[in-house]
């Protein structure tokens, strides 16, 4: 029978005989994330539906070319979501975004409430995946504790198709918090900011998200925090004023804005369209430090918008500063990685990972030839040698 799935197979399979790489797309909303796109392009936007949905579950499978927006809306009608909220770079819901399933879990990327929830990883329960000998192999299931051994189907999310070809994905979903509430604070410095939410962190507070930035247009220019609690009526509505106290304390001016204008305010730093990511010069990448939440305030001079609770900390920098960023972060325990670049596209030799140790690069090394003996996947996306 021709159906997409032999279809694709077919042509994983000629790509080996021939020694042809591939370049695995669907809607292509993170063509810019990782090195340069190499391959033929073997679109699986044709892989697309919900296989099944069981609410009372909380959980669900869907084919690896479904659109993000289709999921987050079957969900919503039964009052459940992705709790990890998924970034949506193909554009916004009123704009029709082209981010799929696949590429949620290839690329492995988690919204603003990642620092509470969790991230993509912690929610993948089981995968299928056409791997480099054209082999549909099923990992994990539809309930979490179903692996003896190691947990392959997590080990797809964020390997950027390096290692197989995902089919479907199982997914775990949560109920949407009852309540929510959005606290802003202005004239609060980044140290304040961040000893605050480490404070909070250690206290039985619903807060699920949280960015702090330093404003350069506002009049005058001044620092700001906004958190974010989500949670149960009585949690929510009990944690408000404890919190609004406790930045008052420090000097802050605080308001706790209407959800309807910070549900979309959230879901611009989520999608990355507030003015902070909008590129300052062409010259300049988007950097994303990874460190611990307890890091300290980073001696760099640039600009920084900040997430997860001082756990992700963005900045846009030459490419030149790759030494200085990745040196700062990993003296905090940290790594740092060029996001976005329209320099480093014409830079063959910027490195955007974080180099690897001499012990994780074989583990790579060995995985990806164990998944893609030919090389075959994604040839080049993560690491140039493979």
């Amino acid at each position: 029978m021709d159906t997409p799935l032999r279809r694709i197979t077919d042509r994983i399979r000629a790509a080996v005989d021939e020694g042809t790489p591939l370049r695995i797309r669907a809607g292509g909303s993170k063509d810019f994330y990782g090195q340069s796109l190499q391959g033929e392009l073997l679109d699986v936007s044709a892989l697309s539906g919900i296989v099944s949905y069981e609410p009372s579950e909380l959980v669900v499978t869907v084919r690896a070319g479904t659109p993000l927006l289709e999921l987050q809306a079957v969900l919503a009608e039964k009052g459940q979501c992705l709790a990890f909220e998924p970034p949506r770079f193909g554009g916004s819901a009123a704009e029709g975004s082209s981010a799929t399933c696949g590429g949620m879990v290839a690329a492995g990327l988690s919204g603003p409430a990642r620092a509470s929830a969790g991230a993509v990883r912690d929610f993948v329960l089981g995968v299928t995946l056409l791997n480099g000998r054209s082999e549909l192999l099923t990992f994990g299931g539809q309930v979490i504790k179903n692996v003896a051994g190691y947990d392959v189907s997590r080990l797809m999310v964020g390997a950027l198709g390096t290692l197989g070809l995902l089919t479907e994905i199982s997914l775990k979903v949560l109920p949407c918090a009852l309540a929510e509430a959005t606290l802003t604070c202005g004239g609060l410095n980044q140290k304040a900011a961040l000893d605050l939410l480490n404070r909070w962190g250690g206290q039985p507070l619903p807060l699920n998200a949280s960015c702090w930035l330093f404003d350069a247009s506002a009049s005058p220019p001044r620092d700001y925090l906004f958190v974010r609690l989500r949670g149960a009526v009585a949690a929510v509505e009990a944690a408000c004023p404890r919190m609004m106290a406790d930045l008052q304390a420090l000097g802050g001016d605080t308001l706790r804005m209407d959800n309807a204008q910070a549900g979309p305010d959230w879901d611009a730093c989520r999608d990355q369209t507030l003015p902070f990511f909008r590129p300052p010069a062409p010259e300049l990448g988007l950097w994303r430090l990874s460190v611990p939440q307890t890091a300290p305030v980073l001696a760099l001079p640039y600009a920084q918008f900040i997430e997860w609770h001082g756990g992700q900390r963005w900045l846009w920098a030459p490419l030149s500063a790759h030494e200085q960023l990745r040196q700062a972060a990993t003296m905090v325990g940290g790594t740092a990685t060029l996001f976005r670049s329209p320099a480093a596209d014409k830079a063959e030799s910027a490195v955007r990972f974080n180099p690897l140790s001499q012990a994780l690069h074989r583990i790579h090394q060995r995985l990806k030839h164990e998944f893609d003996p030919a090389g075959i996947f994604n040839r080049g996306r993560m690491y140039t040698q493979w």
